[in-house]
């Protein structure tokens, strides 16, 4: 049988244009030839879109025949980059700096501590494992994530030296397969990154899961969550209007951590849960979409079950044309009246998966076509009377007990078909 030579093109939309050609660039590729999809493209009528398939296949057709032969990418690999750092002379004032940083997109738009090699070198005190080592490949720019190269975005965000061993775990968590982190770097969602710490370093780091967890005023939270976004900046290649197509983003992009208050929850906490031990360290990783603050001064679990269970339901929301896995995260009051009515975490996921059950004719026109071609296989035919589950299953919900004394808890909503991630923070002692 004769060997056939093989060729290879991007297919992207017309707004898309520029990511397809980064992630080439990034996958080793830069010269493949790209077919164009009008955009926008899921609003047109289905006439619409079977004139542009029918142009698209020969499009793609015409390029392939005209594509060199051989001309197929790698596999998917870490990006070139040097093994180690390569210093670079940059102004000694601070406004001159950051003015210097920002003009080559190295900034997030906050000020920035410069990177030093002193400043770095002392963060790689807190680690033993070389600076040179790739912990993770980064999308969607397929960036070498080595120790050292996180260590600068650490400094930059304002870490403290012994912030590493979290942030090396951070990229470790982001990088495994079903957090989709291409998805979620490249997506038109406003997906954030939120990190959740867990374990005695919590404490030890002042990592705040009390009140106020989620804002500002806290060193740990503020540069923790700000380092792992440059992470997926500067090393990920996830530049906003690039890479990165986030339609309006949301502020959690600048920053998003807190800990889990273990010692005001009745229950085990996340990383027990998920099977480590509840003196281990660990961090989590969850791609969300935004905060929606719950206000319930109601008494009795049912009925603060129902209102978190409506709240829930959106007909815009990603876990219900997917099939998500979002986040609760519960205040210590509320999570404390479910405990004294007798349940567990597990029953509260279940009664909140029961009480979060939205009608599938919520759907609207084209949004109810692709909602039930993304679920049919899970649920058989869906009609408008189909009452939907927001996930698969009430095990894929998360509860996360955190903040300070008050009625209020957190709905989080997450991007498409990401999964959180927990790692284990190994230190360096």
């Amino acid at each position: 049988m004769a060997k056939r030579d093989k060729a290879a093109i991007t297919v992207c939309s017309s707004s898309f244009i520029g990511l397809g050609r980064a992630q080439q660039k990034a996958l080793g590729s830069p010269d493949l030839p790209i077919a164009v999809i009008p955009h926008p493209f899921g609003t047109r009528s289905r006439e619409e879109v079977r004139n542009i398939a029918t142009a698209c296949a020969a499009d793609i057709a015409r390029l392939l025949c005209e594509a060199a032969p051989g001309n197929v990418p790698a596999k998917t690999a870490a990006a070139p980059m040097t093994a180690r750092a390569r210093l670079v002379e940059a102004p000694g004032d601070l406004d001159e700096l950051n003015k210097f940083y920002m003009k080559r997109r190295w900034g997030d738009g906050l000020i920035i501590a410069p990177p030093t090699q002193e400043a770095v070198q002392r963060m790689l005190l807190h680690t033993k494992r070389a600076p040179d080592e790739i912990v993770a490949t980064i999308a969607p720019g397929m960036g070498a994530a080595t120790v050292e190269y996180i260590a600068i975005q650490g400094v930059m965000a304002g870490c403290y030296p012994e912030y590493l061993p979290v942030l090396i775990a951070a990229a470790e968590a982001v990088a495994e397969p079903k957090f989709h982190l291409q998805a979620m770097q490249a997506t038109t969602n406003p997906a954030a990154i939120w990190l959740i710490v867990n374990g005695p370093i919590a404490r030890w780091l002042e990592v705040n899961g009390g009140a106020g967890c989620l804002g500002q005023g806290t060193w740990a939270n503020a540069t923790l969550g700000r380092a792992l976004r440059l992470i997926l900046q500067n090393i990920g290649g996830a530049l906003p209007g690039e890479m990165d197509k986030a339609t309006q983003g949301q502020p959690g992009k600048y920053t998003f951590c807190c800990a889990e208050n273990e010692e005001a929850s009745p229950w085990e906490p996340l990383h027990v849960e998920r099977g480590f031990a509840k003196d281990a360290n660990t961090v989590s990783v969850a791609g969300v979409l935004g905060t929606w603050s719950m206000n319930m001064t109601a008494r009795k679990g049912e009925e603060v079950i129902t209102m978190i269970g409506d709240t829930m339901q959106y007909p815009a929301s990603s876990d219900y044309i997917h099939a998500g896995s979002p986040f609760v995260l519960l205040s210590p009051q509320h999570a404390n009246l479910f405990h004294r009515e007798g349940w567990d975490k597990a029953e509260v996921k279940r009664r909140l998966w029961d009480a979060s059950k939205m009608r599938a004719g919520r759907h609207k026109g084209s949004e109810f076509d692709r909602m039930t071609t993304a679920r049919r296989a899970e649920l058989g035919e869906i009609g408008p009377d189909t009452m939907l589950p927001i996930s698969e299953k009430p095990e894929d919900l998360n509860i996360v007990v955190a903040g300070g004394p008050g009625s209020h808890s957190v709905f989080m909503p997450v991007s498409a078909y990401t999964r959180s991630v927990t790692r284990e923070i190994v230190l360096s002692e």
